[in-house]
């Protein structure tokens, strides 16, 4: 048996309800590698999950999506791919389905197919490897359908965040010209200020900062759409704009864009979502993010950034915490 979180409905128009429980170890289908779970972090889309945001979601479902463990067994009878990977120390998230539609990592095993396995760089502490999954693979997803190149200037939306600072770390690294930050964290001294005229800041800052060409490609972790109209007047010819993000409770999602100026411009507005990510994409995303993590060109978040919670407390310090800067790992042993 292995002590698991649990999602459950009593009826399909309920609301979840989150519980810890003692569940048998899965068996091991062709496939899928037995995952013994280290850490595994709760991300905003974790909490959102537990709240019933997700039409998606079968229940009961174990929630989690991020993780770091060690491999167990295959479901496979190769003696070399078992002798491979048995015993190693493996990290990653679970894209589109983790945590949705099959159970996630939110417990002390847990089945993960095995085109996701990917070994842990030893630059990085397992707490950290649990954190990484998914926002540096949103930053990514994000740079890659935006085709963010080495002659770019990119403005990261959102630039202390999760995904925000993984995408301005993913950014340098692949040696774009220049990157931008744009946050309300004024002790970060961000290159635009999120405060106050937003629209009057940046139409001030970003020719400046450009040399009057303008930004060519815009990563927006934060979704407000006030930000997201000043951005996208601010986006270069063939300029390209990419989001993650939307406003939520009842609030309105419906941006007016000037399409006379979008297409002389050339602009491309481009959607990101991480929960449609296939496993083969989650795959190469995880490889890329290694083979940069190996490199020292991008490092994980601080583990002083880091609460460690017992998976025991999960629930009450974890999901239920109030809002904090620090990121919750929950702890399985």
């Amino acid at each position: 048996m292995m002590k698991a979180l649990q999602l459950s409905k009593e009826l399909e128009t309920s609301l979840p309800t989150l519980s810890l429980t003692n569940l048998p170890i899965p068996n091991v289908p062709p496939g899928a590698a037995l995952i013994k779970i280290q850490y595994s972090c709760i991300n905003p889309s974790d909490r959102y999950n537990s709240l019933g945001g997700f039409p998606k979601t079968i229940f009961p479902r174990i929630p989690g999506r991020d993780y770091s463990g060690t491999v167990i067994t295959l479901g496979q009878d190769s003696d070399a791919m078992q002798s491979h990977w048995v015993g190693k120390r493996v990290y990653g998230t679970g894209g589109a389905e983790l945590g949705f539609k099959l159970d996630g990592p939110h417990a002390q095993y847990c089945l993960i197919p095995e085109k996701l396995i990917v070994e842990k760089p030893d630059s990085i502490s397992p707490v950290q490897a649990a954190t990484v999954g998914v926002p540096f693979t949103t930053a990514l997803r994000c740079l890659t359908r935006s085709r963010a190149k080495p002659d770019d200037i990119v403005l990261v939306i959102g630039a202390s965040g999760a995904v925000g600072s993984s995408a301005v770390q993913i950014a340098r690294a692949m040696g774009c010209k220049r990157v931008l930050t744009a946050s309300r964290n004024e002790i970060e001294s961000p290159d635009i200020l999120l405060d106050g005229d937003i629209g009057a800041e940046m139409q001030s800052k970003i020719p400046s900062l450009t040399n009057g060409k303008g930004v060519d490609v815009v990563i927006d972790t934060v979704g407000n759409l006030d930000i997201m109209n000043a951005a996208i007047h601010a986006l270069a010819i063939k300029g390209r704009y990419a989001w993650i993000a939307a406003p939520r409770g009842g609030a309105s999602t419906t941006l007016n864009v000037d399409v006379f100026e979008s297409y002389r411009k050339e602009i491309e507005l481009v959607g990101c979502n991480s929960g449609l990510a296939t496993v083969e994409e989650t795959a190469e995303e995880m490889k890329t993010l290694t083979w940069l993590f190996e490199r020292n060109l991008i490092h994980p978040r601080d583990e002083s950034l880091i609460n460690v919670v017992d998976l025991d407390d999960a629930i009450e310090k974890g999901y239920r915490a109030a809002p904090s800067e620090k990121q919750i790992v929950l702890k399985m042993d």
